[in-house]
């Protein structure tokens, strides 16, 4: 089992697979977001990894996991990176640490929650913490607009839908801010989760002396 080392100040790293730039700009939303609850946050675009990204990963506090939904699944690229982990999971180099997922297809549904629920028993299987979207539905009543966060319904993780023929930069705005919020929600709740353990060393600690 890894004795992790966690920081005062969040990091986060955003690991994500994107076929063709829709799930990267959702990444670099993410991001944004996870830097606006006080994170220290490094991208990684999965594929041919570095030592330097590996430790990268072994060391951040929370990672945030994305992928293309391509035939209601992960990418097969994604699941590569997946593969590559079995030693990690094994030693428990990702145990405790904070976990999330976001995905895009090019349909509404695009079985989406497939990929949302394949991230997180990936997680799982690391023993990670994974954190939901916290957002209820949106674009679900008549008055409605398909401007709200949450506009296609997923709790698990955060879900686009972008045209199939659209550039990166195309991605719907509502479904950008609410993978911002999934990254600044992750922020937040790592920072939580750091200060408790501070705390609980520290009380540990003033115990050990006293006795």
């Amino acid at each position: 089992m890894s004795d992790n080392t966690f920081h005062e100040e969040p990091t986060v790293v955003v690991a994500y697979q994107s076929g063709f730039g829709h799930t990267a700009f959702l990444a670099e939303a993410v991001a944004a977001g996870a830097r606006s609850g006080g994170a220290a946050v490094t991208l990684i675009r999965l594929g041919d990894l570095t030592d330097d990204d590996w430790q990268t990963l072994d060391t951040a506090d929370a990672i945030i996991f994305g992928t293309a939904t391509y035939m209601g699944n992960v990418s097969a690229a994604f699941q590569t990176f997946a593969e590559q982990t079995g030693r990690r999971c094994q030693q428990g180099t990702w145990r405790d640490k904070v976990a999330a997922g976001f995905t895009n297809s090019g349909c509404k549904s695009g079985d989406k929650l497939n990929s949302l629920v394949s991230l997180a028993v990936f997680a799982a299987q690391h023993h990670m913490h994974w954190i939901n979207l916290g957002l209820g539905p949106g674009w679900n009543h008549s008055t409605a607009s398909d401007d709200e966060l949450n506009r296609l319904g997923f709790w698990l993780g955060a879900a686009a839908a972008t045209d199939v023929d659209a550039n990166p930069d195309q991605v719907h705005p509502a479904d950008t801010a609410t993978c911002e919020h999934l990254g600044r929600r992750v922020a937040e709740v790592t920072r939580q989760l750091v200060a408790g353990r501070a705390a609980a060393q520290a009380v540990t600690e003033s115990v050990t002396a006293g006795a």
